[in-house]
């Protein structure tokens, strides 16, 4: 009967479990640091796309397939009906890099990942027959009994397209150019498909664990948003403004919380609690979130400001609302659904801007690249 090494807790495998293979599980992930443009033309890089899912690495060894996770911990018991098709897909020994992701309506969808990290297992279940999850992959580690991480990466990924060649979907294999012009291209339409952008990987560069040796160039826009509240900050009720809630108008008419900018410095935390206080007397009359502690303790589809996230249960997310009309500029990567997903980063007030005027049609997306034609083979 097949083991799913991946499955059991870490202390468990490591008593138990020796994969034939050159190294064992667990090892940090080479990491990337933030680039703002692609590199130089001739610089000799290697492009990929930049997957919006979960880091893994996976170790192959016969029957036992074991999933590490971005901060060392499996992942297995949360993706069974990947275990098995790596399981059946993978070469018999291997070590591969890549991202775990789900697609859904042609584009990646982040929150179905999220998901999956469930104690239950019959939910976990449910979820994998309902919306099931692919793996691409983008490096090899480890073949039979050969380690390649000191091998360059123009090697590694040779070896790779040889290994996986026959691999089947959900099994995929990245795509990767040299040519800037292509990446540059991939990074106008990938965004639509729900890809965060592009990593640079220098030709000669070995696999070098927790180091951030690669390079990602991730979309960047900025959107005026509606100011509908703020939170306190930690430690500091009445003097310090520790995030303001965004807002975003649809087409009718309906102010959606998006999201919340937060990176002040502490200076910058009392001048916001100044400036804001004129505008907290009388806010709740007639404030389109107004109902808000109808949903204090509820989760809703459109995150509400003031309900609680099953991530942070017992967590303050209580919020002070102000009178609509402040509006700001933001910075922000990528919106999922109706939301920013990340914080977005502050950059200046809009005064000049009519808050009525802060409507989803100005984040315009580039349209869907089809992912089918991105999980190409080789």
């Amino acid at each position: 009967m097949a083991r799913s090494v991946g499955t059991r807790a870490d202390s468990v495998y490591r008593d138990r479990v020796t994969l034939q293979l050159p190294f064992q599980p667990p090892i940090e992930p080479m990491l990337a640091k933030l680039s703002s443009e692609l590199p130089s033309e001739g610089a000799g890089f290697v492009y990929e796309p930049k997957w919006d899912g979960f880091r893994a690495l996976v170790w192959k060894s016969g029957d036992d397939v074991y999933i590490q996770s971005r901060d060392l911990k499996p992942l297995g018991r949360y993706f069974p009906e990947l275990e098995a098709e790596l399981r059946a897909n993978l070469p018999d020994r291997c070590v591969l890099d890549g991202e775990i992701v789900i697609a859904t309506a042609g584009r990646l969808d982040f929150d179905a990942l999220l998901l999956r990290i469930h104690p239950a297992a019959t939910r976990i279940s449910l979820l994998a027959e309902q919306s099931p999850s692919s793996y691409v992959a983008w490096d090899l580690l480890a073949l039979g009994d050969d380690d390649l991480r000191d091998r360059p990466q123009l090697e590694r990924r040779a070896a790779l397209e040889r290994a996986l060649a026959g691999v089947k979907p959900p099994i995929h294999l990245t795509p990767a150019t040299r040519d800037r012009a292509v990446a540059a291209d991939w990074f106008d339409r990938f965004e639509g498909a729900g890809l965060d952008g592009v990593i640079a990987k220098p030709e000669a560069l070995v696999y070098m664990p927790g180091k951030r040796m690669m390079l990602k160039i991730k979309h960047q826009r900025t959107a005026e948003c509606v100011v509908g509240g703020f939170r306190w900050y930690k430690g500091g009720k009445g003097t310090l403004i520790g995030s303001l809630l965004l807002g975003l108008y649809d087409d009718t008419g309906f102010l959606h919380h998006v999201g919340v900018t937060s990176a002040f410095t502490r200076p910058k935390r009392t001048e916001l609690a100044t400036k804001l206080e004129p505008l907290r007397e009388a806010a709740r009359d007639g404030h389109p979130w107004a109902d808000w502690a109808e949903w204090q303790d509820k989760e809703t589809e459109q995150r509400r400001p003031g309900a609680t996230s099953r991530w942070n249960r017992g967590k303050d997310l209580s919020w002070e609302p102000i009178r609509i009309g402040l509006v700001c500029e933001v910075s922000f990567e990528h919106l999922q659904g109706t939301r920013f997903r990340h914080a977005a980063h502050f950059k200046r007030w809009r005064p000049d801007k009519p808050a009525s005027e802060c409507r989803y049609d100005q984040l315009a997306e580039t349209p869907a690249y089809e992912l089918q034609k991105i999980f190409g083979g080789p």
